[in-house]
């Protein structure tokens, strides 16, 4: 349990920064566990994985970058980035609109789906395995809440 290590002299309540520290190093642990494993089983990087996710869960398969940029948090150019590398491996393609030139979408390859269906499976692992000690109230609840700090409607992320 963390505790506000605010003084009644100072009268500052450190406990969100606390809490925000902790968030950020406990992220910085999960992502080097879920990029060692998808690494060294499936060659990709967990943010591969999530581009990844996202895109195949996304209608009809295909997001614009500028949506993919939204689900992800990133701005579109470091979307760009990101899918860069994957194309040129062929895990993900560029599709054009027939009907507007000036939009592009990004899907995943009949390569990048099986890649995606065996990372899946290690993903869910590595979470289960991080989060084993956790009830799913807690879970809920903190679901909740890292939806809210990130604007999120739980119901669309």
């Amino acid at each position: 349990m963390m505790t506000s290590t605010a003084t009644p002299a100072d009268n500052t309540n450190t406990f969100p920064l606390d809490f925000c520290l902790r968030l950020a190093r406990a992220h910085a642990v999960m992502i080097r566990r879920f990029d060692n494993t998808l690494g060294n089983l499936h060659g990709i990087s967990f943010s591969d994985f999530q581009l990844l996710h996202h895109l195949h869960h996304a209608p009809g398969a295909r997001l614009r970058r500028v949506d993919l940029a939204e689900r992800l948090g990133l701005t579109a150019s470091g979307v760009t980035r990101s899918l860069l590398p994957l194309e040129k491996i062929g895990l993900i393609a560029r599709q054009p609109d027939p009907r507007d030139a000036r939009v592009g979408y990004a899907v995943v390859t009949p390569a990048g789906q099986e890649i995606l269906a065996n990372a899946l499976n290690t993903a869910q692992m590595i979470a289960q395995e991080l989060l084993k000690d956790s009830t799913t109230a807690r879970l809920d609840t903190f679901s909740t809440l890292l939806a809210q700090m990130a604007g999120l409607n739980l119901s669309n992320s």
